[in-house]
């Protein structure tokens, strides 16, 4: 393999390595919304504390990943990723043998710490590594994330639920295995020519023609609709199990592959929005993205159970590009900051998603399941604002 770094060239070895680590990485975390059925019934919950758990859970994804980016700009680090491994493993033995909500909480939070360590370095190897295909590395890149988001809760189903909380110790394995994959990924890391990364980030830089005012109301955009999106994604990731048991009466069991499809779905669609990204540029396939997927969204709360499914499929399909697309158009906006960027966008998807499911949680104990699922669903209408982003044409041409 060529240790050098090529600003030109894509290398794939390493965005498939990225995308596998992701891939692990956020299967054991998405282990942690699959149990609260089991939480919730071990531990006699309420909804209210089923929206503490992922709080707590997603700010400590979220608030270090800023800080971990911008230290990573002035001082890369390519064995963070394994540590950020390491502190997630460290949690999930925790959260097996939690014996009460408060070291529930305990636990959660060590494991999003370590992924707080993961998500900015990992996002700036994949865009190191992308060449002049940023959008395609990034969907590379995030669909490990998404697929592992998918499987997790199957896996759940499978091994966690007939067996107990303590069955979540099988899932160390994952993170084991994603240590070895990104301590080979910061071998290749620690090798690259910084010389060729700062041609890189300086021949960007000079492709920008936007005034310090345009960029900003541009990054107030991407920041309106990161939320709109993990707002709404916090409901259906946390809920929608409890949605579809509660309205349509159906086991747990199922109500766990319903979220895997709609997980899978959301992994199906990434590729393709980076691709076309790429091709376009960033700004139609956000709009397209989010906006697109208000109207299947809108209909889901009021439909019978296949009509639901399908509708839900349908909605991950078409917004699952729309984060890989926001945070490569903020990298352009502001190339010379790859790792606070990073940093910033994925912290605050895990802040919002936080947010929005304690939010959720709390709203439910005061209406309803089923009257969440008719707010959330209005969110997706909030991506009509991508029409004032500016107009940034793709970087080059690509021939396939």
């Amino acid at each position: 393999m060529n240790t050098t770094a090529n600003v030109g060239k894509t290398s794939f070895s390493i965005l498939f390595a990225i995308s596998i680590a992701h891939l692990l990485n956020d299967a054991v975390q998405s282990v942690i919304p699959s149990i609260y059925p089991i939480l919730k019934t071990d531990f006699d919950l309420t909804f209210t504390q089923i929206g503490i758990i992922t709080f707590v859970f997603q700010m400590t994804s979220s608030v270090l990943q800023p800080f971990v980016g911008r230290y990573a700009d002035r001082r890369p680090s390519p064995f963070a990723l394994t540590v950020g491994m390491c502190i997630s493993l460290i949690g999930l033995f925790l959260l097996a043998f939690s014996d009460s909500f408060g070291f529930i909480i305990a636990s959660v939070s060590v494991v999003g710490m370590g992924s707080s360590i993961f998500h900015p370095e990992a996002s700036r190897v994949a865009q190191l590594a992308a060449g002049q295909r940023k959008g395609l590395a990034q969907s590379i890149f995030q669909v490990g994330g998404n697929g592992g988001s998918a499987i997790g809760p199957l896996l759940a189903a499978l091994i966690v639920l007939p067996h107990g909380k303590g069955a979540v110790i099988w899932f160390a394995f994952a993170l084991v295995v994603g240590a070895f994959v990104v301590t080979w990924i910061g071998r290749w890391y620690q090798r690259i020519i910084v010389n060729g990364i700062v041609r890189e980030v300086r021949n960007t830089a000079q492709k920008l023609n936007l005034s310090p005012r345009q960029i900003n109301r541009a990054m107030f955009v991407l920041v309106l609709l990161t939320f709109s999106k993990q707002f709404f994604l916090a409901s259906m990731t946390s809920y929608f199990t409890f949605f579809l048991m509660d309205k349509f009466g159906i086991s747990v069991r199922d109500s766990q592959l319903c979220l895997f499809a709609f997980l899978a779905a959301s992994a199906v669609g990434i590729i393709a929005g980076g691709y076309v990204g790429d091709k376009i540029g960033r700004k139609y396939v956000i709009w397209c993205s989010i906006l697109g997927a208000a109207p299947f969204a809108l209909f889901m709360p009021y439909v019978g159970y296949t009509a639901t499914i399908i509708l839900a499929i349908l909605v991950g399909l078409i917004i699952s590009s729309a984060f890989s697309a926001i945070l490569v158009f903020a990298t352009e906006l502001k190339p010379a900051h790859l790792g606070t960027i990073a940093g910033l966008f994925f912290g605050l998807s895990f802040g919002l998603g936080g947010i929005g499911a304690a939010f959720f949680g709390w709203l439910a104990e005061q209406t309803s399941i089923r009257f969440i699922f008719q707010v959330s669903t209005l969110l997706p209408l909030l991506g009509i604002v991508a029409a004032f982003l500016p107009n940034m044409k793709p970087a080059s041409r690509l021939k396939d």
